[in-house]
């Protein structure tokens, strides 16, 4: 199943957003029209796709290792807390 066009925006936006002025949030806002936890849900399923890894492989990778870096922290602050 190909990318949609909201697929494409999702992850040109998040390849190119250091280059738009303000914050991240306010840019989703202004750009694509929704919530940034929206934004967040839909690029999370996104990257899990293999047309989304087909379409930009170097971001999409780059994206699964901040997500999966995030978790692991997670859990060690967890692990940490139940000491």
């Amino acid at each position: 199943m190909p990318l949609s066009d909201r697929d494409r925006a999702l992850l040109s936006f998040e390849g190119e957003w250091r280059r738009h002025a303000g914050a991240k949030e306010e840019a989703i806002r202004a750009e694509l029209g929704m919530s940034p936890a929206r934004y967040y849900q839909l690029l999370g399923r996104l990257i899990d796709t293999p047309e989304a890894q087909a379409h930009d492989p170097m971001l999409v990778k780059r994206l699964r290792r901040l997500r999966d870096a995030r978790a692991e922290a997670r859990v060690g602050r967890a692990a940490g807390e139940a000491r």
